[in-house]
């Protein structure tokens, strides 16, 4: 199935802790879930692992959202719109905003 969302996208989030906030999709976990950067930060405590070479302490790591709290950040508008596919003439499928129908650039 070609995916709505993809790596590189840039999104918004809708619902959650961090609704409003924007980033780029840096990897799909599965096929329900993103990482976002910037978004769905979490504190994790950390051991030192000398055989690693890490230094224990608190960092902040970016924990997978799911593709129903985001939404593909459309350009013109500025914000938030739905994916529909649309087949060109040449036989290609892409990707349209539901909106306005602009092709996405991917």
């Amino acid at each position: 199935m070609m995916q709505k969302i993809r790596k590189g996208d840039e999104v918004i989030v809708i619902a959650g802790r961090d609704k409003g906030k924007r980033g780029t999709v840096t990897q799909r976990v599965d096929d329900r879930h993103l990482l976002v950067d910037g978004v769905n930060i979490v504190k994790k405590h950390v051991k030192p692992n000398p055989m690693r070479g890490t230094s224990g302490g608190v960092v902040d790591k970016s924990m997978p959202i799911d593709q129903s709290n985001v939404m593909l950040f459309n350009p013109t508008s500025g914000k938030g719109d739905r994916v529909g596919f649309k087949v060109l003439e040449d036989g290609r499928k892409v990707r349209v905003f539901k909106s306005n129908g602009e092709e996405l650039k991917s």
